[in-house]
């Protein structure tokens, strides 16, 4: 139960450091995803489970087992299903996957935990972009416009930089002006694969793992809802068993 409320609690005080729960209606005048909602909702749906488990198994209680067993198989057959639409929609899924990408560019700076999960994605998969360096024109900070007047015009993130083993420090200003350069120089300077092609080529590398994990995670929920199945029938059989004495 301490991993499922530190979840939840995790994701309420990064809402309380900026000050959204003290301005709820901020919550929807986000420009891009929030990573706060994953833990909030990762947490809630944990904390669910978890207290209706326990609390089935310990007071041996049939209501919530049910409840635990029937929700359970419910993430199941979602999560199952999303498989199978992953599969069948495979375009698009990667359309979806670009217009999220893009959406969050642009609202790359309205958020520091939505600015850390890009520039951890970028490095990560050492990628610039959903297809490319110049999807930054999306964002009012990086664009090559001639009215912008920011100092980061025709630039991009640091987290698009190539690495240089020998720095130890992070060159936060290694993106500024490299848009503006011939694309031979960029290849020098900055990955010039979008995040989305170097996603689909981690999965296919990795293919074996991520279905392990999957599989694994199914199996684990498969034995969870005949615990609690089996527990309710042992609980029935003894109350009737009660009853007739």
């Amino acid at each position: 139960m301490g991993r499922k409320v530190a979840f939840l609690g995790i994701g309420l005080w990064a809402w309380s450091e900026k000050g959204v729960l003290s301005n709820i209606s901020s919550i929807t005048d986000l420009g891009g995803f929030d990573p706060v909602w994953l833990f909030l909702v990762v947490g809630g749906v944990m904390f669910i489970l978890g207290f209706a488990g326990c609390i089935g198994a310990l007071r041996e209680n049939s209501f919530l087992l049910k409840f635990f067993s029937v929700f359970l198989g419910i993430i199941f057959f979602l999560e199952l299903t999303a498989g199978v639409l992953a599969f069948v929609f495979k375009d698009w899924i990667k359309d979806q996957l670009n217009f999220f990408i893009n959406n969050n560019i642009r609202a790359y700076r309205d958020d520091i935990d939505l600015q850390n999960l890009i520039d951890f994605t970028q490095e990560y998969w050492e990628c610039c972009g959903a297809f490319g360096a110049d999807d930054w024109n999306l964002n009012i900070y990086f664009n090559c416009t001639d009215s912008n007047p920011s100092r980061e015009k025709c630039g991009v993130p640091f987290s698009c930089c190539t690495k240089d083993p020998a720095e130890d420090v992070i060159n936060t200003q290694c993106g500024y002006d490299i848009r503006a350069k011939a694309d031979s120089e960029q290849r020098t300077f900055i990955y010039i694969k979008g995040c989305v092609p170097q996603f689909e080529k981690w999965l296919q590398d990795n293919l074996t793992v991520v279905a392990g994990i999957f599989i694994g995670i199914a199996l684990l929920q498969i034995f969870g809802i005949c615990l609690a199945q089996n527990l309710v029938s042992d609980i029935e059989a003894v109350r009737e068993s009660c009853l007739f004495t």
